[in-house]
């Protein structure tokens, strides 16, 4: 057992004493001020990402009305989501995340391992998929704007060409220019704010005439099938299968609760980070959308884009090729840093996850010269690429990914919010607590969780067939076969949830190298929670 200074920067020494109390030595370059968490996150959500990327499926799945009513009713109830994961990310602040917090407040070791793989691998799933469904959606986005000018057709195979290249543009920068990943952040959030509201502006103000509040808050618009689902089913159905524009954006938050180990002060910036980015997001994305809404010259000729690209064919109706193009860049860059962003959230969750055992220790390795998870880094990669794949023989795989990525998520972000709300005796809360709204925020965060899990699993085109069918419900099904599967077979043996690799005591760190095999704990005693451990 080796001796670890705990002589540092008062606030260093806070968070490095506090991570020690949740049983983690700092491997992380902890240098990021509560801005830079907060921009993380609200990168990540893109609200030009995911309402550029979405617009088609908005339009077709509703159509205005439910575009526009359906973002304020899922900006409300993410905000639910949000304050629960808030109150928690502020008690216990680790790369981790979700599937740490799930174990630590369980109530006995038992349920606590269960809990985290369970937690773990569905947060595991859902960060690559949003990996995915940004990248792939800049993919297309680069490829349908060199249709207008160039000549340029746009193949499956070409996207996927384009999908690549753009992830491997993102890995080289989180493996190299890690020192620069602070400026490129600042740079992010002025582009999501002050770029994207200078851009909506543009647009509506240049546009030679606007829609009807009528048209943008209460036109509906079947276009998933002859006949769509609003005549074979109801268009109740519509409604809720379109809000999945409104919560593939608001998804990601979770970044600034993995990004806590290498932020000042987490306690209370990582929370912070996660409320302002689903605020912020939500007033922007809302004003960008009645932008775009109010913005369309005729909606049949939107609808039916000749270049392929609702959003595009707005700016070409308005702006004209050479105007369309230039801020069709402007989107595109932002997309680009979204997908950087969430690169650097899945490697911090993946490398946590591998410090726990439950991925290969060879992915528990810190760069010593950039302080970087670069195995995880890449890891991400290369299964975001994988995801993209069907794409080569579906036309709906887009829409499924993002599906994935926000059921899987979600679940995610659900299961501890559920798991503190059902045992709140074992929730000590930090400086960031709601009192006695906890337990209510959480039960209506947990049931709007179970709500869209459901209807993102059902078909949103017909007929169904092999080249329009949801294969989200496929893939959410595999994911949670094989994990419940491998727990009962053989990862409830060695498995254990959080590891802890180090023991706080006054003046210092104690660490301990654990071994997956010779970790043992006790009934009742998942390691030790925030409650249990004394405070350095």
């Amino acid at each position: 057992m080796r001796r670890l200074s705990a002589n540092a920067a008062p606030v260093d020494s806070k968070d490095e004493g506090k991570l020690a109390e949740l049983g983690y030595k700092q491997e992380l370059r902890r240098d990021w001020s509560v801005l830079h968490n907060f921009g993380v996150s609200f990168s990540i959500i893109s609200v030009v990402t995911g309402i550029t990327t979405l617009f088609e499926y908005g339009l077709t799945t509703g159509g205005p009305g439910v575009m526009s009513i359906g973002w304020i009713c899922v900006s409300f109830f993410t905000l639910f989501v949000g304050l629960s994961m808030a109150e928690i990310t502020s008690a216990l602040p680790t790369a981790g995340g979700p599937y740490t917090w799930a174990a630590m407040l369980a109530p006995n070791q038992k349920l606590a391992a269960f809990f985290s793989w369970m937690t773990g691998w569905f947060n595991f799933v859902g960060q690559f998929a949003v990996t995915t469904g940004i990248t792939f959606g800049c993919a297309n986005l680069i490829a349908t704007l060199a249709t207008v000018k160039g000549g340029f057709e746009s193949t499956p195979r070409k996207v996927i060409g384009i999908h690549a290249a753009l992830l491997v543009s993102h890995g080289l920068v989180n493996t190299f220019g890690v020192h620069i990943l602070r400026y490129l952040n600042n740079t992010s959030i002025v582009l999501h704010s002050l770029g994207v509201a200078a851009y909506a502006i543009a647009i509506v103000a240049k546009a030679p005439t606007h829609q009807s509040a009528k048209f943008v808050f209460a036109t509906f618009y079947d276009g998933t099938g002859d006949p769509g689902w609003a005549t074979r089913a109801s268009p109740a159905y519509v409604a809720c299968i379109g809000i999945l524009m409104s919560q593939y954006t608001i998804t990601g938050f979770d970044a600034s609760a993995h990004l806590s180990e290498e932020t000042r002060n987490a306690s209370w910036s990582a929370p912070i980070g996660v409320l302002t980015s689903i605020i912020c997001s939500s007033v922007f994305g809302f004003f960008l959308l009645l932008c775009y809404l109010f913005s369309i010259q005729n909606f049949e000729a939107t609808v039916d884009s000749e270049v392929g690209q609702p959003v595009l064919q707005i700016l070409v109706d308005i702006l004209g090729e050479d105007g369309a193009i230039v801020l069709f860049c402007l989107v595109i860059i932002c997309v680009w840093h979204c997908g950087l962003f969430s690169l650097i959230s899945n490697s911090r969750m993946m490398f946590a996850f591998s410090r726990d055992r439950a991925l290969p220790q060879f992915f528990h390795s810190v760069d010593k010269r950039f302080q970087s998870p670069v195995r995880t880094i890449w890891l991400a990669a290369i299964l975001a690429f994988i995801l993209a794949l069907p794409s080569l023989g579906s036309s709906v795989a887009f829409a499924a990914a993002t599906s994935i990525a926000t059921i899987g998520l979600y679940l995610s972000y659900g299961m501890p919010i559920l798991v503190g709300l059902l045992w709140p005796q074992n929730f000590k809360k930090g400086p960031f607590n709601l009192g006695a709204f906890s337990r209510p925020v959480a039960l209506v965060a947990t049931l709007w969780i179970c709500f869209i899990t459901i209807i993102f699993c059902l078909p949103n085109v017909t007929p169904v067939d092999s080249q329009t069918l949801n294969y989200t419900p496929v893939a959410v099904g595999i994911v949670l076969v094989a994990t419940l599967g491998s727990w009962f077979l053989w990862a409830h043996r060695w498995f254990t949830g959080p590891v802890r690799l180090i023991e706080a005591e006054d003046g210092g760190v104690d660490v301990v190298e654990h071994d997956a095999t010779e970790k043992k704990v006790d009934e009742g005693k998942l390691g030790a929670t925030i409650g249990q451990a004394r405070e350095v």
